[in-house]
């Protein structure tokens, strides 16, 4: 379901994309090509910052969003989700946050406030708050990252992990265009 916000901010979703009937899709989100999003899941941009303006929601090409998952904005903070990126079932992803292209996002887990740069696998149950990053690292699960966090400890992205993250963002496409036949089934 598609809904304007309370300051007339209306989504912008590619044709190209896939919106599931149960998915609410609220107020300043742009979301591009061949991006999916699952059931449940709920994409909301409609605080406004001290001076009354809002930054948009922006889910690129080939990201999937799957179900039950949350990204909202805080106060009219940008969020910004990169190119053949995966959140999965139930994440939560809080503005301001940057997710970078190709990163993986496990269940349950929750950004705030945070940049996770290319190529990173946050697994499932982790929370990463306050804090960049760098590219291709690896959280595994149930940790906990932040400003005082030693970055340094965690390992590099395994070339499993790698490959299964590209194999979700695929699949996710597929689904996209599986999704977009059907379309006119009905």
């Amino acid at each position: 379901m598609l809904r304007k916000n309370p300051s007339g901010h209306t989504p912008v979703v590619s044709i190209h994309a896939y919106i599931d009937p149960t998915a609410v899709i609220c107020g300043h989100v742009v979301i591009h090509d061949y991006v999916y999003v699952g059931p449940y899941a709920v994409i909301r941009a409609d605080e406004l910052n001290a001076r009354g303006e809002m930054e948009p929601i922006i889910i690129h090409s080939h990201a999937n969003i799957q179900d039950g998952v949350v990204i909202h904005s805080k106060s009219g903070a940008p969020v910004t989700i990169g190119s053949g990126s995966s959140i999965a079932h139930r994440a939560i992803v809080h503005g301001p946050c940057q997710v970078d292209e190709r990163v993986f996002i496990g269940f349950n887990s929750v950004l705030f406030n945070c940049h996770i740069q290319m190529g990173c696998v946050v697994r499932y149950n982790a929370v990463v708050d306050g804090v960049t990053l760098p590219k291709n690292t690896y959280i595994p699960s149930t940790e906990r990252v932040g400003p005082d966090s030693d970055l340094h400890q965690y390992p590099q992205v395994d070339p499993a992990s790698l490959q299964f993250s590209e194999e979700v963002a695929r699949t996710n496409v597929k689904l996209v265009e599986g999704y977009q036949r059907l379309r006119n089934e009905f």
